[in-house]
């Protein structure tokens, strides 16, 4: 099959409502009264997973997302249009723009040459933004991972566990972190936030 032929039949795919998209469609989002709330959102977006050798994929990432590919552990590259982040030595995350997300894993998967798996994972995972002068405090309630800022640097991305569940946590910046989780666990998790924030406060937007 021609890469023509293979982008035609790649291009068939079922159009999906907003509703559908949003994992916390039931969700609480009620604001709890404070003096200075966190702020906790979803963020729409798309989520792509590429495992493969370094040198397979390197290239293929630079050329079609601009990005370097993360090589460091624990680290990511961002741009106006999608992050990419490391997961381990042979796998990463990329985030793109909602209606982006296949024709993103369209060209990549057209343009790798070596052996790699291109996967959208947008349908099991979503990502939360929890954001505020009380945000790190929050965390520090649901993890054992250290996330005070002189270990949890802006830019640094780690996959530890999360009220007994799996987050990929990054820091954006001093006072705003980006949860990637599991869309089963999803409400749970967006629960436990409320509570755990309650006494600050929760704005979600």
């Amino acid at each position: 099959m021609s890469n023509a032929d293979q982008y035609a039949v790649m291009q068939q795919r079922p159009e999906v409502s907003g509703l559908a998209r949003s994992v916390f469609a039931d969700a609480d989002k009620s604001q709890i009264s404070g003096v200075n709330p966190v702020r906790l959102n979803e963020i729409q977006c798309g989520h792509i997973v590429i495992r493969g050798l370094e040198n397979d994929i390197k290239d293929v990432v630079q050329s079609q997302l601009e990005l370097p590919l993360p090589t460091e552990p624990l680290s990511c590259y961002q741009n106006d249009a999608a992050c990419i982040r490391w997961i381990s030595p042979d796998e990463w995350l990329v985030t793109v723009a909602e209606d982006e997300t296949h024709s993103t894993e369209v060209k990549l998967r057209l343009a790798v040459e070596g052996y790699a798996a291109i996967v959208n994972v947008s349908g099991g995972q979503t990502l939360l933004q929890l954001a505020g002068e009380h945000a790190e405090e929050v965390l520090m309630k649901s993890t054992s991972y250290d996330v005070h800022e002189s270990n949890l640097k802006v830019g640094k991305v780690v996959t530890t566990t999360f009220a007994h569940t799996q987050v990929v946590l990054r820091r954006l910046d001093t006072n705003s972190f980006e949860l990637v989780v599991r869309r089963s666990f999803a409400d749970y998790v967006f629960a436990w936030i409320r509570d755990a924030a309650a006494e600050f406060g929760v704005d979600t937007y």
